[in-house]
């Protein structure tokens, strides 16, 4: 089975990164599950496609009992979970020293607890199925740190330590792992940056010089669309202008 009949969740689909992926695998006749907290914008992605192929449901993947009932939706209409796609993140970054420890936090809710969530909402089907593909996004920070990026890259390097644990305890259960480590993107990322000289060098420079949010949705979709012994465990892209 090709990205065709796969049933994909996927988190944080509202924008971005998320969103092109939705529209990318549903265009190559996925049947999708997205969510993320605007559901309005979920609604209008659902809207672009025969009616049932893409289900929406708000989800906060800080609360793993959303996220669970995301899953269930899968479930109860496709009666399967082929791939989850954990999405979700923010990228306050900040100098240590601004101590912003409640930025700290969510960007640990976010993006770490909301992944062990979806691995652990969709781990109970895919062992049962013998079978699927959980992905995350990572990121070039998941690689290399500088000021600034701290705490960020922490979250990011914890994404790499669970992924790989993930995939070595798995191996039995045909379970495959795969991280998607973009650099600079073009999306809303910049928005969760509450220093505003900060935010706008940031806009200025996905703007200027980051990849689409639908390159990164081609490097999902190839990681899909692998014969069932093929695992690509991370692609880790740049734009050819990036030196970090």
């Amino acid at each position: 089975m090709t990205i065709k009949n796969k049933v994909v969740v996927i988190t944080g689909a509202s924008s971005g990164i998320g969103r092109a992926t939705a529209e990318k695998l549903a265009q190559s006749g996925a049947k999708v599950v997205i969510g993320a907290r605007r559901v309005e914008r979920l609604k209008e992605i659902a809207n672009e496609f025969p009616a049932g192929q893409v289900l929406f449901q708000q989800t906060d993947v800080t609360d793993r009992e959303s996220v669970n009932r995301l899953v269930k939706l899968a479930t109860d209409n496709f009666e399967r979970v082929d791939v989850l796609y954990n999405n979700a993140g923010l990228m306050p970054v900040s100098k240590m020293a601004e101590l912003k420890v409640n930025e700290w936090e969510r960007m640990i809710d976010v993006n770490i607890k909301g992944v062990l969530y979806g691995i652990a909402a969709v781990f109970p089907i895919m062992i049962k199925q013998k079978g699927g593909q959980i992905i995350t996004t990572d990121s070039v920070a998941g690689h290399v740190v500088h000021p600034g990026t701290a705490v960020y890259a922490g979250t990011k390097y914890a994404i790499q330590a669970i992924m790989d644990g993930l995939r070595q305890e798995q191996v039995g259960n045909h379970i495959k792992t795969t991280m998607i480590s973009p650099g600079v993107v073009n999306t809303e990322l910049f928005s969760t940056i509450s220093d505003p000289k900060q935010r706008a060098q940031t806009e200025k420079s996905e703007k200027e010089t980051g990849l689409n949010a639908e390159d990164i949705a081609n490097a999902v979709a190839y990681a899909i669309d692998q014969p069932a012994n093929v695992a690509v465990n991370e692609v880790l892209l740049r734009p050819s202008s990036q030196i970090i």
